[in-house]
C-alpha cells in the first residue's frame, strides 16, 4: 500500500511576504530519498532549500519553479509505501550504520553549485575528480566548465551563454539574454528607490591614518590566531570603534517612525556582504558584549553562510548601523546609501600609502578615507561630523577605547 505525503513550504518570518520557487531538483516519477533537497525557495533575503520529508516517488509538483508561496503552502506531493512511514525511523538507523560501517564519505554540494550543475547537465562523477574538498562549489563549477570550453573536445552545454564564462570563449555573435530578476535584486532595487525617496542623505569624510591598527595587527597577529583559530582582521577593529561611538551620539542609533524618534539601547550592526547575487546585510548583534575573536569568527561565518545561501533570515533582520566596507575591492572612495530606516551607514575604504604631514615634516603612511552618509532629518551636522571625528580618533590611537575617552 502506498499514501501521499504533503511537501510544505516551511514558516516564513513576518519580515517575509512570500517566496518564490527558484529550481526543482527532481522530476514526478523521481525516485526519493529521505533528506534529498527537493527544490529550493528564493525570497528577498536568503534560499531555502527543502528535503523530502521521507522516502518515496515525487508523484506531483504543485508549485512549479516561479510559482510564488507562503507560508505552509503545497509544493507538491511524495508517493510512500505505508511501511515506509512506519519503519522510517529502522530504516534510517540502518542507513546510518551502514554509512558507519562502510565509512562512505559524502560530497556536499552547495546550492549555487547544484543549480549549475542541473543547469548545464554536468555529472557529479566528472566534477569529483577535481574536488579535493570534498565539497563542490560554484566556483568548482564554473572551473570545470572553463576547462571543457578550453579543450580540443567538441562539448557543449546547454544554456551555456548563461554563464560568466570570458567572451574569448565563446562565439562573437553578439547575441542578447534577458532574464527576470531575482527576488533579491528586486528587493535591492525596491530599498535603494525606498532609501533615496524617504531620507535626505549627506555624506561627511574623514582620512585615517591607519599605522596604529597595522602595528596592532603586525604584533599581535599571530598570537591572536593560535588562541582563537581566526585571523585578526581590520573590521574587529571598525566595529568596537563604532559601538563606542554610537554610545555617545544616540541619534545616530536611532530611526524615525511617522512622527517619532526611536532610540536603540543597543548595539547591532549590521555588516554589508557581497554575494553573487547582490548584496546583503547580515547583523552583528549586541556588539557592545562581543569581543574582538567574536566579532571576527561571526564575520567569516556570515560570509561563508552568504556565499553558500546559507544564512538564516533571522541573521538578517534588524540592525541600527551598517558598516560598508568597498575597500576589500579597491574602493578608494565613495558615498555610501542608507539602509532604511536607519540614519546612517559608514564607508570604509582601501588603505593607500600617501604623503602626510605629521609634526611638520612629510611622511608615507597608510591612509584609509572613511565616509559617514546620514539622514539629515534626525542627525545633525555637527553630530554626524563629531561621530565620524571619534571614529577616527579611536583608530589612530586605540588605547582611548580602554581609556574610555
Amino acid at each position: 500500500m502506498s499514501k501521499k505525503i504533503e511537501i510544505y513550504s516551511p514558516v516564513l518570518p513576518e519580515s517575509v511576504i512570500n517566496a518564490t520557487v527558484s529550481t526543482w531538483y527532481k522530476k514526478v516519477g523521481d525516485k526519493i530519498k529521505y533528506n534529498d533537497i527537493l527544490l529550493d525557495l528564493e525570497t528577498d533575503k536568503v534560499i531555502l532549500e527543502i528535503p523530502a520529508p521521507q522516502d518515496g516517488i515525487l508523484y506531483k509538483i504543485i508549485k512549479p519553479a516561479g510559482a510564488t508561496v507562503v507560508s505552509k503552502d503545497i509544493l507538491g506531493l511524495l508517493n510512500v509505501e505505508t511501511n515506509t512511514i512506519h519503519d522510517v525511523a529502522l530504516i534510517r538507523h540502518q542507513k546510518h550504520k551502514k554509512i558507519e560501517n562502510n565509512q562512505v564519505l559524502t560530497l556536499s554540494i552547495t546550492p549555487s553549485a547544484r543549480r549549475l550543475i542541473n543547469t548545464y547537465d554536468i555529472s557529479i562523477k566528472n566534477l569529483r575528480k577535481i574536488c579535493k574538498d570534498k565539497k563542490i562549489t560554484s566556483a568548482i563549477v564554473e572551473k570545470y566548465i572553463r576547462n571543457q570550453l578550453n579543450s580540443k573536445q567538441n562539448i557543449s552545454f546547454k544554456n551555456c551563454n548563461q554563464i560568466n564564462i570570458p567572451q574569448q570563449n565563446l562565439k562573437n555573435d553578439k547575441k542578447t539574454q534577458r532574464i527576470p530578476m531575482s527576488p533579491m535584486r528586486q528587493s535591492i532595487c525596491e530599498r535603494l528607490l525606498q532609501s533615496k525617496n524617504s531620507t535626505v542623505m549627506l555624506t561627511t569624510f574623514q582620512e585615517i591614518n591607519m599605522q596604529h591598527i597595522i602595528q596592532l595587527r603586525e604584533k599581535y597577529q599571530n598570537d591572536f590566531q593560535e588562541k582563537n583559530l581566526v585571523k585578526l582582521g581590520f573590521m574587529s577593529f571598525y566595529v568596537k570603534a563604532i559601538t563606542e561611538c554610537l554610545k555617545q551620539f544616540p541619534e545616530i542609533n536611532a530611526s524615525i517612525e511617522g512622527k517619532d524618534i526611536i532610540y536603540y539601547k543597543y548595539f547591532d550592526i549590521s555588516i554589508a556582504v557581497s554575494t553573487k547575487k547582490g548584496l546583503i546585510t547580515p547583523i552583528l548583534k549586541n556588539t557592545d558584549n562581543l569581543s574582538m575573536s567574536e566579532i571576527e569568527k561571526k564575520i567569516k561565518s556570515f560570509v561563508i553562510k552568504a556565499n553558500e545561501g546559507k544564512l538564516k533570515i533571522e541573521e538578517l533582520i534588524g540592525g541600527n548601523f551598517t558598516i560598508s566596507n568597498g575597500g576589500v575591492f579597491g574602493s578608494l572612495f565613495s558615498t555610501p546609501i542608507i539602509n532604511p530606516p536607519q540614519s546612517a551607514i559608514l564607508g570604509i575604504h582601501t588603505i593607500k600609502k600617501r604623503p602626510v604631514v605629521i609634526n611638520n615634516m612629510i611622511k608615507i603612511m597608510p591612509m584609509m578615507y572613511a565616509a559617514l552618509t546620514y539622514d539629515h532629518r534626525i542627525v545633525d551636522g555637527k553630530e554626524a561630523i563629531s561621530f565620524l571625528k571619534m571614529f577616527k580618533n579611536i583608530l589612530e590611537d586605540y588605547s582611548r577605547i580602554s581609556l574610555n575617552i
